[in-house]
């Protein structure tokens, strides 16, 4: 797991304009999202919490609460370098089930070229005591004009880039 003393809360959502999201959004009752920047490497790291309203299977979270989760990730985490994104494919593998009240980080890498951003992604996370990989994700976005969605994607990112 990642050293949580490495980590910075960031309020990604207000960051951006107080914008909605379909996910990052406080909702305990069905999913979570932190946004922390990691002082180490820079990097945007996104805690998930699968609460009782991100069921599928008795007792566990649904597939799709699990690559939402991953594809919020991805999008903030092109967000903290200045890049608005749009996805143009997400494919998620799951490795393991993920029980209601679990709590996960997930870290993303992102390979830009030109307009595409590959962007990759790992949930952790533990179970019974043993730090598991749950998830992975790997998806192609469309880097757009962030004055698209009203929103400065270079003061975003100096935002980020400022966190100490």
């Amino acid at each position: 797991m990642i050293d949580e003393s490495l980590l910075i809360s960031v309020n990604m959502v207000k960051a951006l304009g107080d914008r909605r999201s379909f996910v990052a959004v406080e909702s305990p009752s069905a999913l979570a999202l932190e946004f922390f920047k990691r002082t180490d490497t820079g990097g945007l790291v996104v805690r998930v919490q699968f609460g009782a309203g991100a069921e599928g299977p008795p007792g566990l979270a649904h597939s799709g609460s699990i690559a939402a989760a991953m594809s919020e990730a991805m999008i903030f985490s092109a967000w903290a370098i200045g890049h608005a994104t749009l996805a143009m494919r997400l494919n998620t593998t799951y490795k393991q089930m993920i029980p209601l009240g679990t709590s996960a980080m997930i870290e993303t890498t992102i390979e830009i070229d030109g307009p595409r951003l590959t962007m990759r992604s790992t949930m952790i996370g533990m179970n019974n005591g043993t730090e598991m990989l749950f998830a992975e994700a790997e998806g192609m976005f469309m880097a757009v004009p962030a004055a698209k969605f009203g929103v400065d994607g270079q003061k975003v990112a100096q935002m980020f880039a400022a966190l100490a």
